[in-house]
């Protein structure tokens, strides 16, 4: 629906909304902008991690459902920590290959979907130097696979948020005839065919003004 087709309050409504992914965007750029810079992590954006959705994209998506569930629970005196939850959502999948096509070792243990946690939180520890919860993030966002819970608040956010875009990026393609479902919390663009283009940062470390208006589309 275009904007000059919605009603006064949808445009209202529509507003709120880009403005609160540019807020989130914001805040994704200032705590983890050196992530965000960085070779390895843009090189995510060549693999598929659900859907048509890479890697890349995946991760930035799960930063910002998560600092939506954390602004929620702050409102509910249920407080958090903020950076840690944007930077061990960034590298909750930093195992940077393509899983696809990746060949593991032989054994149920050494499959992706219990082996990539660990993987990540090896490639992620030789990058950054990790606050406690951001490895409790890292390590745990695949429970109940992991055995073992997550032992902070920060990490049982990433893990729901995780498992939230995960569904959506897997059913959307089926669902987009469907009305009323929500939207994703995708922030960047989608593969259009090619490899994704890397955004564009000011020397300060945020999203430029253009990328951010790109993420509302």
């Amino acid at each position: 629906m275009r904007n000059k087709e919605l009603t006064p309050r949808q445009r209202e409504k529509q507003e709120r909304r880009i403005a609160r992914r540019r807020k989130f965007m914001e805040r994704i750029a200032e705590n983890g902008g050196d992530i965000l810079r960085s070779d390895n992590f843009k090189s995510t954006r060549r693999s598929i991690q659900h859907g048509t959705i890479s890697v890349h994209s995946h991760c930035i998506s799960v930063a910002g459902c998560s600092l939506a569930i954390h602004e929620k629970l702050e409102k509910m005196g249920i407080k958090s920590e903020e950076k840690d939850i944007i930077r061990g959502a960034l590298l909750h999948d930093y195992f940077l290959y393509d899983w696809h096509h990746h060949k593991h070792d032989r054994g149920l243990w050494n499959m992706h979907g219990f082996s990539h946690p660990r993987t990540a939180l090896k490639n992620a520890g030789r990058e950054y130097r990790l606050s406690p919860r951001e490895q409790d993030i890292i390590k745990k966002h695949m429970w109940p696979l992991t055995i073992v819970p997550p032992l902070c608040r920060e990490a049982w956010i990433v893990t729901a948020a995780d498992k939230y875009c995960s569904f959506l990026e897997t059913v959307e393609p089926r669902l987009k005839a469907v009305k009323h479902l929500g939207r994703h919390w995708t922030t960047l663009p989608r593969r259009s065919g090619g490899e994704e283009k890397e955004p564009k940062m000011q020397e300060n470390g945020e999203l430029a003004a253009e990328e951010i208006k790109a993420a509302e589309k």
